[in-house]
């Protein structure tokens, strides 16, 4: 009893703010309302911009249809701005989470998506991809009027990456090959690599569209059926994006949403037995109840995207104001609600009072207000903990290094393995850090360079493969991706190297 209420508790926590997760108790928007009312940002004082679009999904998706939950429960999905309710969401529960992986399973034993042509599937993941390009305005305003990011970023960003990861995913559906192995004797040996079945995901609210795309486009180039919940902060692009896909001919019960909560619909996925394959992203401590969960039931194999505090390390070689610039975007991008933000800034000791300086005045001028608004580059904020302790906010450490060696040391000092950002003109400098930082992804003289191509990353305390991009990976090796910003755009390098576990 005691190990069911923990588990219930962390799903519950996975990624709600510390300082709300009380709050959010069945009946209690009343009083996540008046928490978030007290933004101490512009969006609190003027009149909120009205988001350019209109609620229209909010049930959940189960066997190609929208439908209420079981019980009847909704919960509401509020303005981060104002703490406003945008509407209410059908709340999933174990029965709904069971209603959805049994239309999975049908889907997968009996339907014809398994069985569809590689070339077929890839057509209509790509006219997926042409359908959220052409409402990239829609899902931007529910994306960010759900979430509280700047629409600008949602718009011009987030959305064309949604586009662009479907249609990279498209083109892996038919390049998927197995192999013929020499055998002893007289034997044919082949193997083949085919759909592993039902997957369960659960994704978090940073980069809901993000996410969606990280989880869903792979799983549906290979051939496989889903369910998937959506953060309960975060519910609606998702539904939306679904419709979409449907829209572009995915078949009925491939894939499958549920709106709901960590202990109820969460659980239920994680511990189900006929779901095949899990996928989580969220905190390092969630991430081991899934995986127990997963473990307890059916062993089914899991797929952990966790939490990091990764390190920017400015070298004594920066062009300061260069390297300030990109140290801020490397800790604010997403209001510091990134996994891989640069929340450890270490800077030689050489230029460390300069940087600090200019550090300073880079934050002060930081716009924040209405997300809606032009120019503003961050929506609004609270004194939540997580912002202050988890540092899934935007705070901003700098710290004084003398030599690399010490750097080195101390970056890799550190239950993450995530990322890291290096900042140098000697390319011996970025060659030894490269290499020396126990991470899966460096960024030299960059930053959140994400490419739909990039190589895994991995996460250093559960040595977990995080494989957002890559459909299939080498699992006795263990990946670094190493991207380089030159001067001439031409010669820019993106770098994969391997070291043996």
């Amino acid at each position: 009893m005691a190990s069911s209420m923990r588990i219930s508790r962390l799903l519950y926590c996975s990624v709600l703010p510390a300082s709300t997760t009380s709050l959010f108790s069945r009946g209690a928007s009343g009083a996540l309302g008046t928490r978030l009312s007290k933004y101490s940002t512009a969006a609190a004082i003027e009149e909120p911009i009205k988001p350019p679009v209109y609620v229209k999904h909010t049930q959940l998706l189960i066997d190609g249809k929208f439908v209420d939950a079981a019980s009847g429960k909704t919960f509401p999905t509020l303005d981060p701005r104002t703490g406003d309710v945008i509407s209410h969401v059908a709340e999933g529960d174990h029965e709904d989470v069971d209603r959805a992986v049994a239309a999975a399973r049908k889907a997968f034993d009996h339907g014809p998506w398994p069985k569809m042509t590689a070339y077929e599937r890839q057509r209509i993941l790509l006219r997926a991809a042409d359908l959220f390009e052409k409402h990239n305005d829609e899902l931007a305003a529910l994306e960010t009027w759900d979430n509280g990011k700047p629409y600008e970023q949602s718009a011009q960003i987030e959305i064309p990456m949604l586009v662009r990861l479907f249609r990279y995913y498209a083109g892996w559906a038919d390049k998927i090959h197995g192999l013929t192995v020499p055998a002893d004797g007289p034997y044919h040996v082949q193997t083949l690599h085919e759909p592993i079945g039902v997957a369960g995901q659960i994704i978090p609210w940073n980069f809901p569209l993000l996410m969606f795309a990280w989880k869903v486009g792979p799983a549906l180039a290979c051939g496989n059926t889903i369910v998937l919940k959506t953060a309960e902060q975060t519910p609606l692009s998702a539904l939306y994006a679904s419709k979409l896909l449907h829209e572009a001919g995915l078949p009925p019960g491939v894939l499958n949403v549920i709106s709901g909560f960590g202990p109820t619909a969460g659980a239920a996925i994680a511990s189900h037995m006929d779901i095949d394959k899990l996928a989580f992203t969220g905190s390092t401590d969630t991430g081991k109840v899934v995986l127990e969960l997963a473990a307890r039931s059916n062993l089914k194999p899991v797929t952990l995207e966790l939490g990091g505090k990764s390190p920017f390390i400015v070298c004594e070689d920066a062009d300061v104001d260069e390297a300030v610039e990109l140290a801020h975007f490397a800790l604010f991008f997403n209001q510091g609600q990134c996994c891989c933000a640069g929340s450890r800034t270490f800077v030689h000791e050489r230029v460390y009072d300069e940087f600090i300086e200019k550090a300073k005045a880079r934050a002060l001028k930081r716009s924040v207000g209405d997300p809606f608004k032009g120019g503003i580059e961050q929506g609004p904020q609270d004194d939540m903990l997580i912002a202050k302790e988890e540092i899934f906010g935007p705070v901003q450490s700098i710290l004084k290094f003398k030599d690399l060696g010490e750097v080195i040391q101390r970056a890799n000092k550190t239950h993450y393995g995530l990322a890291a950002g290096v900042f140098t003109k000697n390319i011996n400098t970025a060659n030894t850090l490269t290499r020396a930082l126990r991470v899966g992804t460096v960024w030299v003289n960059c930053f959140d360079t994400f490419d739909a191509g990039n190589s895994l990353w991995r996460v250093q305390d559960e040595r977990a493969r995080k494989r957002k991009r890559r459909i299939q990976s080498q699992e006795l090796l263990a990946s670094e991706g190493c991207c380089y910003i030159l001067e001439e755009p031409s010669l820019a390098l993106n770098i994969i190297s391997f070291s043996l576990i």
